[in-house]
């Protein structure tokens, strides 16, 4: 879908979705949206939802919520440096996303390894404690 003017172009959801580069395929991106990880402007939507520019996305990717505003629109994938000039993340979600990569990191640091591999006895004993209490 290529317009001679930015003002005819009308792209969908996952389409724009795919092409800034949220998702790795269309597909992708349509299951997130069916599947309520995706908002317009706070309501949830269908993939074949037009993209309007000024638009406010909220998309759950893993750990992070992200919430993007969108400037511009298109309709082919290019590389990530031009598929970050199609949005902007707001400060809120920018500073939520550090303070969840803080809080991961310390919950990961605080789990210490074992200082050495379990020996079979060791195992057994675990074994034994999981059906005993249904883990």
């Amino acid at each position: 879908m290529t317009a001679s003017t930015p003002e005819e172009l009308r792209v969908r959801l996952d389409k724009w979705l795919w092409a800034a580069r949220f998702y790795k395929t269309r597909s992708l991106a349509k299951e997130a949206i069916e599947g309520g990880k995706v908002h317009y402007n706070n309501q949830r939507c269908k993939p074949g939802r037009l993209v309007e520019p000024g638009a406010r996305l909220t998309l759950r990717l893993g750990w992070q919520e992200r919430i993007v505003i969108v400037d511009q629109l298109s309709d082919r994938r290019r590389g990530a440096p031009e598929a970050q000039m199609l949005y902007h993340e707001t400060e809120e979600s920018i500073k939520k996303a550090e303070d969840t990569a803080w809080q991961r990191k310390t919950m990961q640091a605080a789990q210490l390894p074992p200082a050495r591999r379990p020996s079979k006895k060791d195992r057994r004993n675990i074994q034994r404690f999981r059906e005993q209490n249904g883990l």
